[in-house]
């Protein structure tokens, strides 16, 4: 989708260009730095329960799924089964890693402190549940600016990221048209679900899972624009909001 693109939530062209009024931010991999603290795990766990598979290959094709799906996925690829309770184990050693480790995007604080004193609303959109997204935010500070903000979970939806819903959703409940929203995201998935929605995304590739040419394939995916740097997101979301002041003329 190009920028001048813009559709509302039916997927259509909207009529009348609106000005840029909401950031939506995906959490893990664009709000905190979780995703290579998840993937270890994973890759460890899954050497031992599927040792007939690339665990660290696959887990990086399966990027932005939930961490349920990513296991149903990898046992179905594998000759091996894997325990009982194998997804309550793995939640509970990534949420050990997640509370001692997690730490947030670097220069994300200080676009999220810039985004307030321009008074833009915000919300994030994530595939995992709220339960750790509110953590995430509470053990990094983030909390300060978006302890508040509308928060959406695949836990509300019938099908999580790539799909669209939980961007559908959002919108609905935001009252947004999709002309009106940004989105930041990193995974493909991610970036395939808000795309599918219609939505504006700028792709992110500055956390610590991201691997070499993520940007070319962020944009391959439909992504609007692609950058490792919180500051370049910063700018990237001004320049929209030059656009629509310049439109608005």
């Amino acid at each position: 989708m190009n920028g001048d693109d813009h559709r509302s939530v039916s997927g259509q062209p909207s009529a009348t260009r609106t000005v840029l009024q909401q950031v939506i931010f995906d959490c893990d991999g664009v709000l905190v730095d979780s995703e290579v603290l998840a993937e270890q795990v994973l890759t460890q766990q899954l050497a031992k329960w599927l040792p007939d598979l690339d665990a660290e290959t696959e887990l990086r094709a399966a990027l932005g799924m939930t961490t349920d799906a990513i296991l149903a996925h990898l046992e179905a690829m594998s000759a091996h089964q894997l325990p009982e309770q194998a997804l309550e184990r793995i939640d509970s050693a990534i949420e050990s890693r997640l509370a001692d480790e997690l730490v947030a995007i670097d220069g994300v604080a200080e676009l999220l402190e810039q985004l307030s004193l321009q008074g833009m609303a915000m919300a994030i959109v994530s595939n995992s549940s709220a339960r750790r997204v509110k953590a995430s935010l509470a053990a990094t500070g983030l909390d300060r600016w978006l302890g508040s903000v509308p928060l959406f979970t695949a836990e509300e939806v019938a099908v999580p990221k790539p799909a669209p819903d939980v961007y559908q959703l959002a919108l609905r409940r935001l009252g947004r048209d999709v002309s009106e929203c940004v989105v930041v995201e990193d995974s493909l998935a991610g970036v395939t679900a808000a795309v599918a929605a219609g939505l504006r995304v700028i792709g992110f590739t500055g956390a610590g899972h991201i691997p070499p040419g993520h940007d070319h394939s962020q944009r391959g995916v439909g992504a609007w624009q692609s950058t490792a740097s919180m500051a370049e997101v910063s700018s990237l979301i001004s320049s929209l909001l030059t656009d629509d002041a310049l439109a608005k003329e």
